[in-house]
């Protein structure tokens, strides 16, 4: 008899277990992550980090909030805001902790679950372990992840948002940084003049049509459809600053071949992303043709696309950003999903876009 009551004790134990664990996936609510029309396939393991609400919202609490830096001044947002495509306006280096400087330019954020690997060197290779390099670097958010850890597990806050996203309270290294990638991951950049253009719901002015021209004979290469990047790392001719030493991906790999190579950027949203470059030494799409046409190195290890330069009349470098400025997704830029939390009712009414045609 008490072997009978022994079983049942145990079933039902098991059945409330059972009941509990599909309570709380049941509690979640998933987000669909959509593929533009014509786009690739993502890199990003989505199985591994499946997308809810509840995670989203946890990273961006996390992405808005101090608390992972040192000093509780310098979040995320800090240097990638969102009215500059989530780069840093106006400031070739962001300011860290203790007035440092970032030791390079703030790259935007967006379409990034395209990309195997991060940083200007290709430094990281997992978007997930990604957050950990500027929250322990001295001259960004300056802390150590167990301080950031115990300050997360004092917060009732979030002790509430990790059990809503994962099921119960347990905060460590993991969660935190998958929930800054479900933020980070649903900031896809895909409603410029170009993309409707693209999709038939619009069409190019003159100088849009001609810059669109010029851009697939002289930037194609590098800047490829529809990323506008092709993610490589190429030896641009840039001068070595002498300020920052930073010889780019052959702090990675340690091969000298690979000394100033730094990653191909993304030309979509360009208009609101400067200053340009790896240190942000271009502070206008001016100085940056400019640069290409007068003043490139052609060195032993300048990619071998602009060992001839890059010529570029006047004419042609006004039709090219004409064209580069309907790669700027306005849409993108006053989504409420990723403005601070709060925020969103404050936010401004978007601009009417200057790019469609009556």
């Amino acid at each position: 008899m008490k072997i009978c009551k022994t079983i049942c004790f145990i079933v039902c134990v098991f059945a409330s277990a059972i009941s509990w664990v599909n309570i709380q996936q049941a509690s979640t609510h998933s987000l669909k992550f959509i593929v533009p029309k014509g786009w690739p396939q993502p890199v990003y393991d989505f199985k591994n980090n499946p997308l809810t609400e509840e995670g989203f919202q946890l990273g961006r609490k996390l992405f808005y909030d101090g608390c992972l830096s040192k000093d509780g001044n310098f979040s995320c947002a800090g240097c990638h805001q969102q009215f500059a495509a989530f780069a840093t306006y106006d400031h070739s280096l962001s300011h860290g902790h203790d007035n440092n400087f970032t030791k390079r330019n703030a790259p935007p954020l967006f379409n990034l679950a395209w990309q195997k690997e991060f940083m200007w060197d290709g430094g990281i290779n997992h978007l997930d372990a990604q957050p950990l390099a500027p929250i322990t670097d001295s001259n960004e958010m300056a802390e150590n992840i167990d301080n950031v850890l115990k300050k997360l597990k004092a917060d009732t806050a979030y002790k509430r948002m990790f059990k809503a996203a994962f099921g119960d309270a347990t905060i460590n290294t993991q969660r935190m940084t998958k929930a800054l990638s479900q933020f980070v991951v649903m900031m896809v950049s895909s409603n410029s003049k170009y993309d409707r253009v693209m999709r038939g719901e619009d069409s190019f002015n003159l100088p849009q049509r001609l810059g669109y021209a010029i851009f697939k004979k002289k930037c194609a290469a590098c800047h490829a459809e529809p990323m506008f990047t092709d993610y490589s790392y190429r030896n641009a001719g840039l001068p070595l600053d002498s300020f920052l030493y930073d010889h780019g991906r052959m702090r990675i790999t340690r091969n000298s071949a690979d000394s100033l190579k730094f990653k191909v950027p993304s030309l979509r949203n360009a208009q609101q992303t400067f200053p340009y470059g790896h240190d942000g030494r271009f502070y206008s799409l001016m100085e940056v043709f400019n640069f290409y046409r007068n003043d490139l190195v052609q060195g032993p290890l300048t990619d071998s696309v602009l060992m001839h330069g890059m010529p570029l009349s006047n004419y042609e470098i006004g039709q090219l950003t004409a064209f580069i400025y309907t790669l700027t997704d306005s849409a993108f830029l006053n989504d409420k999903r990723f403005a601070a939390p709060g925020y969103e009712s404050r936010m401004p009414v978007p601009a009417k876009d200057m790019h469609r045609i009556k």
